[in-house]
């Protein structure tokens, strides 16, 4: 593997754009290989990375240790920090979800639906691999782990570009997964990891046509705004999160601040956090004072309408940017609405179609709300935070898709496949 370069200067447009058509060329000749690898060798393969994984352990550790003094010198903030770190348990949590896509059956070769045509025809539609998949993404080195399992699990190469943050870690993590494909006979250049932080080279990704064959970010609005702009490869979006919490004036109180004190709190820096809460003027003096109270007695800094306010004198005033910001830290803010149309369309014009959640005992309310919000995910009596492939049965997952072509909502290995159609005849010709 090429030497890791970090330093943006290292490198000069010619080099940056020459070593990412070199990788892209890598991947295809990979990829050719892996979409016609049995379900046994793929499994094999992310078997024997989870081993590798809690074999190189101190090594993840390490790698993570650089990572996280730089970030700290850098001055992120407590929650991206969080993002940042790894440690027993985390490393643990990836070697675990290698083996959980391994247990899941294989995406490609399913046969979708055939059918028969009066011309003698025989046609059947079967899943097949995306092709070349580059995926960039930002702090999180989880995602060195679950996008290369998961896209190595559904026959896709991959080219991996994470954040400056996580470069060490990812690095380590991106070594496990190369010893797993290695010990299944499959070509280690089908799971590459960019080795360079060089911000040009996200560029060159997203004009390189005919080696990539999908974007798929991973980031904050910065990276995907970018990469819907710049981007001349299809791409699965993965927007930011500004989820909301409503609680409606038939909530019960009980499981509003059970449920909203985990979707704000639980951990601060992860996409499916709820970053906004919305209260029905029905619930403004039983309910949301309680609420509050046991958000800001959390720590959490609460940025509030004027009706809102009233419940706590430590709620402080919020301004229109408030609603539409996905603050990935111990802030919420609180905005009053009147009735259930009120707040679908308050999400539906500041949320970013990630998740949203009613707090309810009203069906009615709660169906009203659920078929109104356009999002990904919509829950009832739930915890946005929940918000995640794991949770819903899917295993790992790249990302929330927040567009609507191809994958909605969590993308695991089931959406990384398309499908062709295959036909077959007897000397059949048609009239």
């Amino acid at each position: 593997m090429q030497a890791m370069k970090q330093n943006v200067n290292e490198l000069s447009d010619a080099e940056v754009a020459a070593l990412v058509r070199g990788i892209g060329q890598k991947a295809k000749t990979a990829y050719r290989v892996l979409a016609s690898a049995t379900g046994e060798q793929k499994n094999q393969a992310l078997l024997a990375a989870a081993d590798a994984m809690e074999k190189r352990k101190a090594d993840i550790l390490a790698a993570n240790a650089k990572d996280m003094e730089a970030g700290k010198a850098k001055g992120l903030t407590p929650a991206l920090l969080d993002r940042l770190l790894l440690d027993d348990k985390r490393i643990a949590g990836m070697a675990s979800g290698l083996r959980a896509i391994a247990e899941f059956p294989d995406p490609v070769g399913k046969m979708l639906s055939e059918w028969d045509r009066p011309s003698g025809l025989h046609i059947k539609r079967i899943s097949v691999p995306l092709g070349v998949i580059g995926i960039i993404y930002e702090s999180r080195p989880n995602v060195t782990a679950d996008a290369g399992a998961l896209c190595l699990k559904a026959g896709n190469a991959a080219i991996l570009r994470g954040g400056s943050e996580s470069f060490h870690s990812s690095a380590a993590i991106a070594a496990c997964l190369h010893e797993g494909l290695s010990a299944a006979g499959l070509p280690e250049d089908a799971i590459q990891l960019m080795p360079t932080t060089d911000r040009r080279a996200v560029g060159e990704m997203l004009r390189a046509v005919g080696m990539i064959d999908v974007i798929v970010p991973r980031g904050g609005i910065g990276l995907t705004q970018r990469v819907a702009e710049e981007s001349r490869i299809p791409t699965i979006l993965h927007l930011d999160g500004n989820c909301h919490s409503y609680i409606h004036a038939l909530a019960d109180a009980e499981k509003a601040v059970k449920v909203i004190l985990n979707a704000k709190l639980r951990r601060t820096g992860i996409c499916g956090a709820t970053e906004s809460i919305l209260v029905d003027e029905g619930a403004l003096r039983a309910i949301w004072p309680l609420v509050a109270k046991a958000l800001l007695d959390a720590g959490c800094e609460i940025r509030g309408d004027e009706k809102t306010r009233a419940a706590d004198s430590r709620i402080k005033p919020a301004s229109e940017d408030d609603w539409g910001t996905e603050y990935l830290d111990k802030i919420v803010s609180a905005k009053t609405v009147h009735g259930v149309a009120e707040a679908v369309a308050h999400i539906n014009r500041y949320g970013s179609h990630h998740t949203d959640a009613i707090l309810t005992e009203d069906k009615h309310a709660a169906m009203e709300f659920l078929t109104g919000v356009d999002s990904a995910i919509v829950m009832h009596n739930a915890s946005t935070q929940f918000a995640d492939g794991g949770e819903f049965g899917m295993g790992a997952e790249i990302g929330i898709s927040t567009g609507r072509l191809h994958a909605r909502g969590p993308v695991g290995a089931d959406q990384l496949v398309t499908y062709k159609y295959v036909v077959t005849g007897d000397g059949t010709v048609r009239g």
